[in-house]
Parts: structure tokens; C-alpha cells; sequence
């Protein structure tokens, strides 16, 4: 853990240093190192591989003032307090503490809607469980989370394995050293509490969800082993398959087999001194993935003993003037944004009971695409929107007001976009990245997120490069000049007329300026409605009300002729701390088109409507 003196001095670093350092780890996929050494990596394709689960009630420690991490000088201790010198939990002399004794919390899941007395709790809390590996030579173990939130700290039978900092990425640390043949125990410290200098920032409008909040597991592989690779279309012809594979542990000039059984694919290619082996594999009559024909084909991988089967569909995106073209044909991204709030239950989404009844609403809504807002998903989510042929904007949190001037934070944002694209680069459903969501307009933040659009650039050229921008009002005139707008390929725009601004009707004589001729989505539109709340078409909260933003908005951004796509805020209610109007928000963000428990509001058959009028119009 970095001291807070640390982080002083690192705002001192220059920006083209840390640009240097940075980008050579961008390029190799690997997360931050801890202050400790301790490193972590993105394992690609790990719901593929063989794992043990270690999902399921751990005990728990809540420990606000971190006695676990840090004596009363605030020096990290060597093992935490919660484990004695033979690295075993408990202790005679820590007489406060007991693992075996502490509650339980389920895995993955947040602590804050699983326990009342934690619903507002923003700090460390520590976890515990015990648990059977047999250990087998020649073989190394991964711990794999899929995220922790927002900083986590990990022991293995009283050695630590690894550190992580980011709260929506999912990340992997070797733990082959660490592991005993039998009985063993693992211990995690996990710390939602949020900082000056953290990506998000100290405010969002969205719950922080604390813990661990996706699946746990150890993920087996041999010596030498497929960590990740690039497989997708050529945009030129559409007929090559091209990409790369890197082994890691592998030798150069060391054989890798791609193959593809359905097409009766197959080429082998050698590793190069960067252990990478690099392929171009021309195809014919290859069945394009898309909405309409979300196909997806069974790739297999092999390099020695490993085998990875991965399930990939092949298409192409990229933009023309005003047009986003998807398998070089214009089209329209009938769309919503999504938080990863569960239905029903609240609390962080994980579950694949979740991810099906979220998606289940886009796809009956009528939508052909999904802004998974404002951090990366559960890879459930990206997986299920393969299948479904569903478009995805994915994310980073870099999220209103950071620190833009600190390398620091910088260093963060790049990580957390490089695992981002790491563990969903072979999905076909994702089509744009996302660097940033209402940032201000300055110079900083400008040069802060073009290197972030190079980032994206430098590791994932077959995709877009996009962000939410704030517009500015003259008058009846809405105005799209944001600077970051020269780098992005498809320009994305908040807006609210209706609700933070004039009345629904004023959406009636909008006139907009845009001044990039590239596409537009609008990213977001919308209000506020109690589900159930009925009342005059101009009593807000109302689901009238919200309704008549929506009809009299649709009118407005159908007459840009640059607009190709949107995705109103927001499919479901969730849970924001800065939402306290009693009887009506209760902590929840009220945009949504669908209650939690499932209401649908009657905005979303007004835009279900329109959603099939488009569908049926001409062809996109």
C-alpha cells in the first residue's frame, strides 16, 4: 500500500514518464505492482478453464480503523493483525478477534445489502474461509477475482500473494508457492473506502458496493500457458482471421495451433521472442456475427499442454463520415444504459440469474445494443450479450471530476482500461470503448483522456474509441464542441433536457451544433419516476411526466441527422447515496424505466414503441 507521503511525491513525476511506464504495462496486460512486489495479471478465458470455486459464506472482521493492516504508527505490519507468526488466523495474544468466531458474508456478493448494520459502511473488512487443494507437480495456481471493491489485499496460508487496486476489473496472482497439499486457508482485506486520488474519484451517483462482489476461484494451468490473445476479422476483406497469441512460460519458436472445426480452420504459427505467435487464417463463407445472426464459433487454442476452447463470433466495425458500420453496413444502435444493480434483490449484480433477467428487459424493450455504465460488468454480462447479439459500450470509471493532474491517477485509469480490454478483446458484442463519462472541460482532463484513446488504440485497433461528453446551451440551441471530440471516433452526449433543464416541451424547439462530422449517440437522455406514481403530464416524479420527456425527446433527436444511436438513462432503478427524497427516491436513482422489483414505467413502451417503428423503418 502506497503511504500517503508516496502518493505526494509521485504528483511530481512527469507525465511523459509515467506515459513510458505505463504504456510498456499496458501493452503487456499486467496490473500495477504493489508497494510489496506483489504483482497481478488478467487471465483471459478463465470461465473456460477448469477452476475450484471458493465462492460461498466466508467469515468476516469488520475493521474501520484497518488494526488489521497497520499498527498504532500506521506502519503496514508483516503479516496483518488477524494472523500470528506461523501465518495461521487467530492468535492467543489478539484477544478481539476470532475468524472462526466472526459471521458470515456470501461470496461473491457486497456486504451492503447482505448485512443492515453494513449498509452505509465504507471501509477495510476482512475475509476468511478454509478450504481443500491438492496440489500437482508441474503445475501453477492462479487466484482469480473477478472484482473486489475498490482496494484488496491477499494472503495465502499466511503469505501474501497479492495486491489490487481498481473495484470492477477482475485480476489474477499466482499463488503456486503459496499453496499446501490439503488443508488450506486464504485471507483477503477489502477496502470500498473512497479517495481524493482513486478512479472513481471521492463522488459518484452510484451505491459503493463493498466486497468481494464477484466469483473467487483458483484456476489450474500447465508450466507453460495461454495467458491471452487477439483473435478477430480483418476490416479490409473479411475473410482473414488475424490476431495473436501469447504463452507465457513458452519458448520462442515454440508451436501454437489455432483452429476453428466448425469451418475446418487450422494453422500453427512459433512463438517470437515475445513469446508471442502471430496468425492470419483466410476464411470463406464465413457467417458474420451480428444482432440479426449473433453466430459464434468454437476457436480452440493449443500450446503444449495447454487447451483453451473459447466460443467467438467474427465481425467488423468502424465509422464512415456519420456512419457506424458494423460488417461494412450502415447502422442504428437501438439502445440502453445499464448499471450492474441486481433486479429484485438490490445490491451488486453477479449472478447469471441477474445478467438474464437485465438483458431479458433490453431485449424486450426492443434494443439492439447496451451502455454498460459507468465500470466494466460482470464478464457474464459481455458472454450473455455474445449469444444474444447485443452491442456494448463498455466503460472505465473515469467518472466526473478526478484528479487529472496526478500521474497517479493516471497510472490507475490506464490500468483499469488495460484489464478491461485484456479479459473482453475476443467479444464480439463489444464494439466501443469507453474513456470517460461528463468530465469537465479542460485542458488537463483533454490531454489526460487522449492518452487514454491511444491506450485503446495501442492494444485494441478492431474497436472504437468513444466518451460521454457535456454539451452547452445558447438559447434554443444545444452545442457539441468538447475538445476530446478530435480523438474519439463516435461522440457521445449527455443531456437532459425535461428534467435538470426546461420544461419536456422545450426538446420541441432544440436545434443542435455538433461540430465533429463523425457519429453521435446520446448517451443519455431522461427523468425521474416513482414507479406507480401517477399524476399530470407536468407533476414530476410522475410516470406521466417521465413519459412526456421521452415522447417529446425521440421528436428532438430524430431530427440530427448525424444521430446513430442512444441509450437513454437509465433500464433500472439503483442506489445512490445522493438520492434521499423521502417517498419517492429512498436512496434510488428513480430513471430507470423498470422499478427494481420489476414494474415496467410507461416511458418504456414509449420508447419500446419507437424502438420497433425504427426497427421496421428503412434498413439501417
Amino acid at each position: 500500500m502506497r503511504s500517503k507521503l508516496e502518493n505526494r511525491g509521485a504528483s511530481f513525476v512527469t507525465l511523459a514518464a509515467w506515459g513510458r511506464l505505463i504504456a510498456w504495462l499496458g501493452m503487456l496486460g499486467i496490473a500495477m505492482a504493489s508497494a510489496r512486489g506483489q504483482s497481478t495479471t488478467v487471465l483471459q478465458d478463465v470461465d473456460h478453464r477448469a477452476t475450484v470455486s471458493l465462492d460461498g459464506d466466508w467469515h468476516f472482521i469488520v475493521d474501520p480503523y484497518f488494526a488489521g493492516l497497520f499498527n498504532f504508527y500506521h506502519e503496514e505490519k508483516k503479516n496483518g493483525w488477524f494472523l500470528n507468526q506461523q501465518g495461521k488466523p487467530g492468535d492467543a495474544q489478539v484477544i478481539e478477534y476470532n475468524f472462526a468466531e466472526s459471521p458470515g458474508l456470501h461470496v461473491p456478493g457486497d456486504w451492503n445489502t447482505q448485512r443492515q448494520t453494513l449498509f452505509f459502511y465504507e471501509g477495510p473488512v476482512w475475509y476468511e474461509r478454509d478450504f481443500a487443494f491438492h496440489t500437482k507437480p508441474d503445475r501453477r495456481v492462479f487466484l482469480h477475482v473477478g472484482a473486489a471493491n475498490y482496494h484488496s489485499w491477499f494472503w495465502m496460508n499466511g503469505k501474501k500473494v497479492c495486491e489490487h487496486e481498481g473495484g470492477f476489473t477482475a485480476f489474477d496472482c499466482e499463488v503456486t508457492a503459496a499453496l499446501e497439499d490439503g488443508g488450506n486457508f486464504i485471507v483477503a482485506a477489502v477496502s470500498n473506502t473512497r479517495s481524493a486520488d482513486g478512479v472513481p474519484g471521492l463522488e459518484t451517483d452510484w451505491w459503493n458496493y463493498g466486497g468481494l462482489t464477484r466469483d473467487v476461484s483458483l484456476v489450474e494451468v500447465p508450466a507453460a500457458f495461454i495467458d491471452e490473445y487477439n483473435l478477430h476479422l480483418d476490416r479490409e476483406t473479411r475473410s482473414r482471421i488475424e490476431g495473436w497469441v501469447h504463452v507465457e512460460g513458452g519458448k520462442t519458436g515454440d508451436p501454437v495451433t489455432v483452429s476453428v472445426p466448425e469451418l475446418k480452420l487450422s494453422a500453427t504459427a512459433r512463438l517470437d521472442e515475445s513469446k508471442r505467435a502471430p496468425f492470419g487464417i483466410p476464411t470463406r463463407n464465413l457467417t458474420l456475427w451480428s444482432p440479426e445472426t449473433p453466430k459464434l464459433f468454437t476457436v480452440e487454442l493449443q500450446a503444449g499442454e495447454d487447451t483453451i476452447n473459447d466460443e467467438i463470433g467474427f465481425r467488423t466495425v468502424e465509422t464512415r463520415g456519420r456512419e457506424i458500420l458494423l460488417n461494412g453496413k450502415s447502422i442504428f444502435l437501438r439502445g440502453v444504459s445499464v448499471h450492474a444493480e441486481a433486479p429484485h434483490r438490490t445490491g451488486r449484480a453477479y449472478s447469471q440469474e441477474d445478467v438474464n433477467t437485465l438483458l431479458d428487459w433490453v431485449q424486450e424493450l426492443g434494443c439492439n445494443y447496451v451502455r454498460l455504465a459507468h465500470y466494466p460488468h460482470d464478464e457474464r454480462m459481455t458472454r450473455a450479450a455474445d449469444r444474444r447479439g447485443l452491442l456494448v459500450w463498455s466503460e472505465i470509471p473515469v467518472y466526473w471530476a478526478i484528479q487529472f493532474d496526478n500521474p497517479a491517477v493516471l497510472a490507475k485509469a490506464m490500468q483499469q482500461l488495460g484489464e478491461e480490454i485484456r479479459r473482453d478483446r475476443n467479444k464480439a458484442s463489444v464494439i466501443l470503448w469507453s474513456v470517460a463519462n461528463e468530465t469537465p472541460n479542460t485542458p488537463t482532463r483533454t490531454a489526460f483522456l487522449r492518452r487514454l484513446a491511444g491506450q485503446v488504440r495501442e492494444l485494441d485497433g478492431s474497436r472504437l474509441v468513444t466518451a460521454a461528453l457535456l454539451t452547452r446551451t445558447d438559447g434554443s440551441r444545444k452545442i457539441l464542441d468538447d475538445p476530446l471530440g478530435q480523438v474519439l471516433d463516435v461522440i457521445g452526449a449527455n443531456e437532459y433536457i425535461g428534467w435538470y433543464e426546461q420544461k419536456p416541451e422545450a426538446a420541441d424547439q432544440t436545434t443542435w451544433r455538433i461540430d465533429y462530422e463523425k457519429p453521435l449517440i446520446m448517451s443519455e437522455f431522461g427523468g425521474g419516476a416513482r414507479a406507480g406514481l401517477h399524476g399530470g403530464e407536468d407533476e414530476r416524479w410522475t410516470e406521466e411526466y417521465q413519459a412526456s420527456i421521452y415522447r417529446h425527446q425521440l421528436g428532438m433527436l430524430h431530427r440530427i441527422p448525424q444521430l446513430r444511436g442512444m441509450s437513454p438513462w437509465i433500464l433500472m432503478d439503483f442506489r445512490s447515496p445522493n438520492r434521499q427524497l423521502p417517498g419517492v427516491q429512498d436512496y434510488f436513482n428513480r430513471k430507470g424505466l423498470i422499478s427494481p422489483e420489476g414494474e415496467k414505467k410507461r416511458a418504456f413502451y414509449v420508447l419500446q414503441k419507437a424502438y420497433q417503428e425504427r426497427s421496421r423503418g428503412k434498413a439501417e
